[in-house]
């Protein structure tokens, strides 16, 4: 649909869009108007002529990134919203919104970072429009609004074949699940079957189309129904016109149902079960050449759909059944048939056609003549008798195509059927969510009956959509309380009713004619062209008798009439009846069940009429009664080319998608009301500068709009609450108002600039002129002085020339004497240098020689040594082996830790040996390397002594020639002699230069190659030194291990001498006693039995004695425990930095020797007293005392105690609860740290630090000290997460006020600091409870390691909250939102210098990503920026997905720049790519860190040294004799 331009918007200079037969829209600029006729220049430079009226105005403003919602678009109309859908699918952003109706354009990749759970967890519970759009939110929107509101939802996927319907479909079902819980039926949730129970549904209902390889040829309306809890109770499948006509004719090249296919590919079994073939054999698949289809395995999806048949509760007896009744179906078609005997009679034309009758039969069970006479004879009952009349061979033929799409159509309501009994409906629920997976806007070359029925629906769908909209826009309206007059817009009623009105609809009329035995197609269409000829829908074609048109609200469709008539009829032959129900298979028996006894006594055994129009219309009635009854969310699903590839975006067949979907349609509805809407701080940004005498100092935004507009002298505007709103064509004329204010100045900055040009041109000019003057001048003057010198010069040529010729012939004689001397002289001279070289280069290879044979011995003793060693560590070692092997033989415990040591020591073994063949391998390559190298110089050496050879019998020529020369050259042909000689003697001398320059290159090449094989041996000798010290680190760990060992063994000990330790008959419990029985059984432990009388008998006599005194030392240490959990329990507070708690428990530990007892209670009440305490109140205030004083016992015990080999076996019963109260026990005890001992000399009493023999309860309270200190460290951290979250989510989006401000062209500034301080008042929120937080650890002293934990995993959860919040939301990334994000940051930076590196540690390094992303965002000249520049410099730390993801996401407010390039993006995209070829995960937002990042040793080594002896008791224990030790001593 188009909206009417506006022709007086439209002047020179204006950048329009203008319609094209290709590319459906192309942009230009209007360069001439000549009346209602325009000239466009467009953007390839072609100059196109158009009229006014057709012409579109573009927005030059638009974000570069288009926008998310196109009801933002300063211009709705076709245009504008087909280049936002591009630019956005450029960027991959495939979903966009129109309003509440979402846009789904198929990206034909996969894109799984966008759909996975953290996608899932973001759009849960987000205010719809606030996060991008997404498929998620839609599903959101309808899930709240069900609970929130109490009343049912929809949803409506729509869109033509290969849209992506059934995708959407499957992932709002993963959402809705995600949200609604899990409600399991017989093992197996609601939404689960509902998934599992498509692939049941496309192998029977969907095939292969032109448009699409998997299209569905139904509708399908799911129905998920909710509990009161908001969980999924139940759901039900409805199904809609299946395209029976399919089952038995194709056109190529598309294919019939997916399970004929499956079929013929199952298992040879199957196939030889029921004589399959390939698909070529058989009439109802070879209509087409397409049998296979590119990368889909046939046999892998049969066995896919067996599978899911058993998931959704279907038997393998109906299985078996169901394909039965398919291969029955494929032979059915085979079967062909000739004229009879008797006229028009028909039989069975050849032996293969019986066979397939008899394969039948056989499948489904019946009798074969019984088959034969059903498809070639009818009866007809008349009163007098009963008739048999036999069927011609195409009557007959007609009749099997009747029984095959009968089979097929009852099989697939079978299975919609049994779907919904297996998955279940909960008759309780009161609310539910439907997703109508339906069929669109069908048009192609030829239109049959299904094209009908479905574009009938999608009118129906469409008037349902429209009243959506059209409501929508009203409530839009009212909620901005303006002033509005009901919008009218052509509703498509007028085509319904010329569909489906009674009595005189098309399909009523088909109805009537299909009842009539003698009516045809051409009776049919003549009766349409006779009534609805005065129609204005109804077209009637001039160049076809039969076929009709009929204008849609997508376009005009031509039907072909031809089977409308049988595709109509949808009744069952008595005779097929008959002998179906009497199948001896109950399957096809119930396909078929008996029909009602009042329809058998008719009047004659024909046909009972029954219309496929009627019943689909009934269904069509059935379902939009139960749209209205819900509240509808719309999704269109578009199809971007067709050629099924990604990348690829065709205009002309996205805005055909686009009519059909009604998406245009709903657009022109909000054109007839005010389709231009903008908040009102938008619109004075764009339009202040036509009254800029409106924004001076404060003013009232909503006024200062309308005294713009009402300037301007625009009517039928509105001002909302918060919005202006424009009717069509205002945005264009004050966008043409606003183009000539700018023109206007341009102008007067233009003839500034003329001017200034002007003047500096005349200034140049007369510079030039008297400079060429000056040069001019210059010039004469030089001519004169150039004649004078050329006189001067030609004297001076004269007397040199004489002077020359004079002194040839003097120069000539002493030239040649000259080149004698120096040939002798330069011959001399190269022989000595010749030996001087030699003897260089000889020492050099001699002392190459000694070096290398030394560093051969050295390397030799050092490999003989290194070899000693690791075979005696390799004894050490496994003598170590032998004896670990001997003290774990009896214990369980430490098989693990043998298993470890023993692959250690085999990985040692192994890379020992390893190291030995490096070393053999390298000595070998030495070898032979120095052979060659000897080979070498011994070569050499024999050249050299040849060349010597050579040289002396050449100077012994020499020195003869010169002897036998005459002194005085008199003679010209002696002179020649000598000359020739020389010649002869220079040209031996060049030959050997050559020969002694090739024994020169020879040399260095041999020099290269040694001084390379010095590099290998070199890098050879840093990978044996590395490989040592990597022996070295495993022997140290090895050692490390050994001493684990140790302690293990050390532990086990005591856990052995339980038994030894502990007389049976009174300390031992049964449990106990059988525990000790079983391990003297098994070995474990072996007693000596007179010990064991011994201290049976020793410990009789002592209780004897003892029992009295024992009782009272009991009451009285029960006593002193008791005050000291009355004392720990009040808040004593701290001594200096030392928390009293802590030191007062240690102090009071070590003087009851607890640690050194065997049973104690008094570990498990201290824990239960300070769990008791954080119960009753979980302040921040409460949870620092008690981490401190936990973190300082804990440093205590963990400096002090060590396990020992005595300590007795603790009960199992104690063990087993401890570690269920806190979910988690440590493999091993963690030993004293090196350099923490504390020995004391001497007594010290309880005021120094001893290394105590540690007992079981003590180590067990030690570890449950441990596990308190982490509980007490997450739960400070959860609450400062929770208390700043709110705050974080203000502070990702700059306040509307600062965005305002920091807008291009905004004249408002902020003028005091109070302003400034509101803009980040949220960061000062944030900053505020950070310091707060700070000042409760500073006050309770927790330790300074523990404080910047917590503040590290702080800054990362703001990091990570901050980051997603940033990709996730548009808005978000633009140029003034970096601004103010930055200056939060700032904030923080601020707050953690001031807190200083002690407590804020590495806080700071943990927000990289954020700060990072919005160094980005406030960069400038970013098409500048290369890919390397962004990714080493500028966000090293960012992945490719996430810094493509902000970059096609970022949009300029403040300068309107643009983002990276094209270039660079398409690099970006190359990347991720790869990415996702190596399986790398596509996911751009970060995971959050909860864990615990300290362990016990950490702690240890951060904490320095406490003093424990000066700390003064509370009062009421100091008055307490039994507690004077806690007193302070005097020095």
């Amino acid at each position: 649909m188009r909206i009417l331009g506006t022709v007086v918007n439209i002047i020179v200079g204006t950048h329009v869009w203008v319609e094209d037969q290709i590319e459906a829209w192309t942009d230009g600029q209007v360069t001439k108007i000549n009346g209602d006729q325009a000239e466009i220049l467009d953007a390839n430079g072609k100059k196109i002529v158009a009229k006014l009226s057709t012409l579109y105005p573009k927005d030059m403003e638009a974000p570069a990134g288009g926008v998310d919602d196109m009801t933002k678009l300063s211009y709705l109309h076709e245009p504008g919203v087909l280049q936002n859908l591009r630019i956005r699918y450029e960027l991959n952003e495939i979903y966009t919104y129109t309003g509440n109706i979402l846009i789904a354009i198929n990206p034909f990749q996969r894109l799984p970072h966008i759909y996975d759970a953290h996608m899932m967890e973001q759009y849960k519970g987000a205010p719809f429009g606030e996060l991008n759009p997404h498929v998620f939110a839609v599903a959101d929107v309808a899930y709240r609004a069900m609970i929130n509101e109490k009343k049912s939802n929809s949803i409506l996927v729509s869109g033509e074949s290969g849209a992506g319907k059934t995708e959407t479909t499957k992932m709002l079902m993963r959402f809705l699940a995600y949200l609604g819980g899990r409600a399991a039926t017989e093992g197996r949730t609601v939404e689960q079957q509902v998934l599992e129970s498509n692939p049941v549904l496309e192998a029977f209902g969907n095939a292969k189309t032109v448009r699409n390889n998997n299209s569905s040829r139904f509708g399908k309306f799911v129905e998920i129904q909710f509990d009161t809890y908001g969980r999924i109770s139940g759901a039900a499948i409805r199904t809609y016109l299946l395209e029976r006509s399919r089952v038995c004719q194709i056109s190529d090249p598309e294919r019939n149902y997916h399970c004929f296919y499956l079929l013929c590919a199952a298992p040879q079994e199957e196939i030889d079960k029921y004589k399959l073939g390939h698909p070529k054999t058989f009439h109802y698949l070879n209509q087409s050449k397409c049998y296979e289809l590119v990368g889909v395995s046939d046999a892998r999806d049969y066995l896919a759909t067996r599978r899911a048949m058993d998931i959704v509760g279907i038997g393998e007896k109906d299985q078996e059944a169901i394909f039965r009744v398919v291969a029955a179906i494929l032979h059915l078609g085979n079967i062909d048939f000739s004229k009879g005997k008797e006229a028009d009679s028909s039989v069975l034309k050849d032996d293969k056609s019986k066979f397939h009758l008899k394969m039948t039969a056989e499948l489904l069970m019946c009798e074969a003549e019984g088959l034969e006479d059903a498809l070639c004879k009818r009866v007809m009952i008349t009163p007098e008798e009963v008739i048999k009349r036999s069927l011609d061979p195409l009557s007959a033929a007609v009749s099997r195509d009747g029984l095959a799409k009968t089979l097929y159509s009852r099989l697939f309501d079978w299975l919609v059927d049994k779907i919904n009994h297996s998955i279940g409906q909960d008759s309780a629920s009161i609310s539910l969510i439907g997703v109508l997976d339906i069929y669109g806007f069908e048009s192609f070359k030829n239109n049959s009956f299904e094209q009908f029925c479905i574009n009938f629906t999608n009118e129906k769908l469409q008037q349902h959509f429209n009243q959506h909209v059209f409501k929508m826009e009203q409530e839009e309206y009212t909620k901005e309380a303006i002033d509005w007059s009901y919008i009218e817009f052509v509703d498509n009623q007028d085509v319904l009713d010329l569909i489906e009105k009674k009595p005189g609809g098309i399909i009523a009329l088909l109805d009537e004619a299909c009842m009539f035995p003698k009516s045809t197609h051409e009776t049919f269409s003549n009766k349409l062209y006779t009534t609805f000829k005065n129609n204005k829908r109804f077209v009637k074609p001039k160049l076809s008798r039969t076929d009709f048109s009929i204008a849609h609200y997508a376009g005009e469709v031509q039907y072909q009439s031809e089977q409308f008539l049988d595709k109509n009829k949808d009744y069952v032959v008595p005779e097929h009846q008959d002998l179906l129900s009497a199948s001896k298979c109950y399957f096809v028996q119930g396909l078929f069940p008996p029909v009602p006894e009042e329809n058998t006594k008719s009047s004659n055994k024909s046909a009972k009429f029954s219309s496929i129009g009627s019943r689909f219309k009934l269904q069509l009635h059935q379902l939009m009664e139960t749209l209205n009854a819900t509240e509808p969310h719309y999704i269109r699903c578009v199809k971007p080319n067709n050629l099924l590839k990604p990348g690829a975006f065709e205009n002309a067949n996205i805005m055909q998608q686009l009519r059909c979907g009604g998406v245009l349609e709903a657009i022109r509805i909000s054109c007839a009301g005010y389709p231009t809407r903008r908040p009102f701080f938008e619109f004075i940004n764009r339009f202040g500068i036509l009254a800029p005498e409106f924004l001076v100092g404060n003013y009232d935004e909503k006024v200062a709009c309308r005294k713009i507009l009402e300037k301007k002298g625009l009517k039928g505007f509105q001002i909302g609450k918060t919005k202006v709103f424009l009717r069509a064509g205002q945005m264009a004329e004050l966008d043409a108002r606003r183009a000539e204010v700018l023109s206007d100045a341009a102008n007067t900055i233009q003839r500034r600039a003329r001017t200034h040009i002007a003047r500096k041109h005349f200034l140049a000019l007369r510079d030039a002129s008297i400079c060429l003057q000056s040069f001019c001048r210059g010039k004469l003057a030089c001519k004169q002085y150039g004649e004078i010198k050329l006189e001067a010069a030609s004297t001076k040529v004269q007397k040199t020339v004489r002077k020359h010729q004079k002194w040839k012939a003097f120069n000539e004689l002493r030239v040649s004497v000259l080149v004698l001397q120096t040939g002798l002289r330069a011959m001399d001279a190269r022989k000595k240098f010749r030996n001087k070289k030699q003897a260089k280069a000889a020492t050099i290879i001699q002392a190459r020689w000694r070096r290398y044979e030394a560093s051969s011995r050295y390397k030799k003793l050092k490999r003989g040594l290194i070899t000693t060693q690791c075979r005696w560590r390799g004894i050490l070692a496994k003598r170590q082996l032998r004896k670990l092997k001997m003290a774990a033989r009896d214990t369980g415990l430490l098989k693990e830790a043998k298993d470890k040591l023993e692959k250690q020591l085999e990985e040692l073994t192994w890379r020992l040996q390893l190291e030995k063949r490096l070393r053999t391998d390298l000595e070998e390559a030495k070898q032979q390397e120095t052979a060659k190298l000897q080979n070498i110089v011994e070569t050499l050496r024999k050249q050299v002594d040849e060349t010597n050879a050579l040289l002396v019998k050449e100077k012994e020529a020499a020195r003869k020639a010169i002897e036998e020369a005459p002194p005085v050259i008199k003679e010209k042909e002696v002179f020649v002699q000598d000359t020739k000689q020389i010649e002869s003697l220079t040209s031996e001398v060049d030959n050997l230069k050559a020969l002694l320059q090739s024994e020169k290159q020879n040399s260095e090449d041999l020099g290269r190659k040694y001084t390379e094989s010095e590099e290998r041996s070199e890098e050879r000798r840093k990978l044996l030194e590395e490989t040592d010290k990597k022996v070295d680190q495993l022997q140290e760990s090895l050692r490390g291990l050994e001493e684990k060992l140790n302690n293990l063994e050390s532990e086990n000990k005591v856990l052995r001498q339980q038994a030894v330790s502990i007389a049976p008959n009174k300390l031992l419990s049964g449990r106990s006693k059988s525990i000790l029985q079983r391990g003297g059984e098994s070995g474990h432990l072996n007693m000596d039995p007179r010990i064991s009388v011994n201290m049976r008998s020793s410990s009789m006599m002592q209780r004897d004695l003892d029992d009295k005194p024992q009782k009272s030392l009991n009451e009285k240490q029960q006593e002193n425990q008791e005050l000291l959990l009355q004392c720990i329990a009040k808040p004593l507070g701290f001594s200096g930095s030392r928390p009293v708690v802590a030191c007062l428990i240690y102090k009071c530990l070590v003087q009851w020797r607890s640690f050194e007892v065997e049973r104690t209670s008094i570990f498990d009440r201290i824990i239960q007293t300070i769990g008791h305490s954080i119960e009753t109140q979980e302040s921040n205030d409460v949870l620092a005392y008690w981490l401190s004083n936990a973190s300082t016992l804990l440093l205590l015990l963990q400096r002090s105690l060590k396990a020992s080999g005595a300590a007795a076996m603790p009960p199992l019963r104690r063990r087993s609860s401890s570690a269920a109260l806190f979910g988690r026990m440590t493999s091993s005890f963690r030993g004293t740290p090196p350099g923490a001992n504390y020995y004391v000399n001497g007594s010290g009493g309880v005021d120094t630090l001893h290394q105590v023999e540690a007992k079981y309860p003590a180590l067990l309270f030690k570890q449950q000290l441990t596990a308190y200190v982490e509980k007490f460290y997450g739960m400070i951290r959860d609450n400062l997460k929770k208390e700043i979250s709110p705050l974080l989510g203000l502070c990702i989006q700059a306040p509307r006020t600062s965005r305002a401000s920091l807008v291009k062209g905004s004249s408002r500034s902020i003028a005091t600091s109070s302003a400034q301080l509101a803009l980040i008042a949220h960061w000062q929120g944030i900053v505020k409870s950070l310091g707060n937080f700070l000042r409760t650890l500073q006050e309770n002293h927790v330790p300074p390691f523990l404080v910047r934990k917590v503040f590290t995993q702080i800054f990362s959860f703001i990091n990570v909250q901050l980051f997603n919040s940033l990709l996730l939301r548009r808005e978000c990334c633009s140029f003034s939102n970096g601004e103010y994000v930055k200056a939060g940051l700032a904030e923080l930076e601020h707050w953690c210098f001031k807190a200083t590196e002690e407590y804020s540690g590495s806080s700071w390094d943990e927000l990289k990503h954020i700060r990072q992303a919005i160094g980005f965002l406030v960069v400038h000249q970013k098409p500048k920026k290369t890919l390397d520049e962004l990714s080493r410099n500028l966000c090293p730390v960012l992945s490719i997905q996430q810094l493509y993801r902000i970059s096609t996401m970022y949009w300029d407010d403040k300068y309107g720049t643009h983002s990276v390039s094209q270039e660079v993006i398409s690099s970006m995209r190359v990347l991720m790519t790869e990415d996702a070829n190596n399986a790398v995960s596509n996911s751009f937002l970060l995971d959050d860190d909860s864990s615990i990042p300290f362990s016990v040793d950490d702690i240890s080594k951060s904490m320095e040294h406490i003093e424990i002896a000066d700390i003064d008791p509370p009062a009421f224990l100091r008055d307490n004799a039994s507690f004077s030790f806690l007193l302070p001593r005097p020095d």
